[in-house]
């Protein structure tokens, strides 16, 4: 991939998502929400692509897959005002339509091509698909590494904010009771696995789910980011003070050292 396809892909980018802005003020705030995450996982891609010494065309690559891995969230609010791919369409798949009625990825080598589409289809899953070998895995690993330490990042700043200004449809719906917790999330992370969506009922579990994908980072950069930048401990100060949450978030913050 050429550096001037990459900038059109951004032009394009940049294009693509000004008419969704035309909307109401709720409407305004959770689609700027999505823009801004879309630019802070494209400038952690340039991190992770350092960090990684992958070379300039593979870097480039990287950062068109950070680029589009949501350009389906677009779509799935203007039809159903919700992120939440439950109750709509897997924006993973989504963005892979608008990729490919846009025709964004035109001009490009048809095998870097499939490289950045494999890399959004499976962005979103809870596990990659084994059969899935390098080099597509090192752009799939690489997105869902980017994709998780933005998502780190929006949500402790979400935290800080005022309920009333938060961007309604980034709390996807949940109970946000200060208090409540599931003993079920708990025990999960506290055995090092990834927090089941399905036992998730209320905020403070979706920030346990949150803490449990430092098991799934695959690069030594993102654990690294992860550590300076603090997510982790942001996001657990804001659970309720109780021993079995403490011993948990402390087994998840010390794999990062690992």
């Amino acid at each position: 991939m050429e550096k001037s396809q990459l900038d059109d892909l951004v032009a394009w980018f940049d294009r693509y998502v000004e008419p969704f802005m035309d909307t109401d003020r709720e409407g305004v705030k959770n689609i700027r929400l999505k823009i801004e995450h879309t630019r802070k996982v494209c400038e952690v891609m340039e991190l992770l692509t350092a960090g990684e010494n992958l070379t300039g065309n593979e870097a480039r690559i990287a950062s068109a897959t950070a680029l589009l891995h949501d350009v389906g969230r677009f779509l799935q609010y203007r039809r159903w005002r919700t992120f939440l791919d439950s109750d709509s369409d897997n924006h993973a798949r989504l963005a892979i339509d608008v990729i490919r009625e846009e025709k964004v990825l035109a001009g490009i080598d048809s095998a870097e091509q499939l490289l950045i589409e494999e890399a959004v289809r499976f962005h979103n899953m809870l596990a990659p698909p084994a059969g899935i070998q390098s080099p597509t895995r090192k752009y799939i690993n690489l997105i869902r590494d980017a994709d998780k330490l933005d998502i780190w990042r929006l949500f402790v700043e979400l935290l800080d904010q005022p309920p009333k200004e938060r961007a309604s449809a980034a709390l996807i719906g949940l109970d946000d009771d200060p208090g409540k917790v599931s003993d079920l999330c708990i025990t999960a992370l506290d055995s090092r696995s990834i927090v089941p969506l399905d036992t998730i009922t209320c905020f403070n579990d979706f920030k346990l789910l949150q803490i449990s994908w430092v098991y799934d980072l695959t690069c030594a950069t993102s654990r690294r980011l992860l550590r300076k930048r603090g997510y982790i401990q942001a996001l657990a100060a804001s659970l309720p003070a109780r021993q079995d949450i403490c011993e948990a978030v402390s087994k998840a913050i010390a794999s990062l050292s690992a």
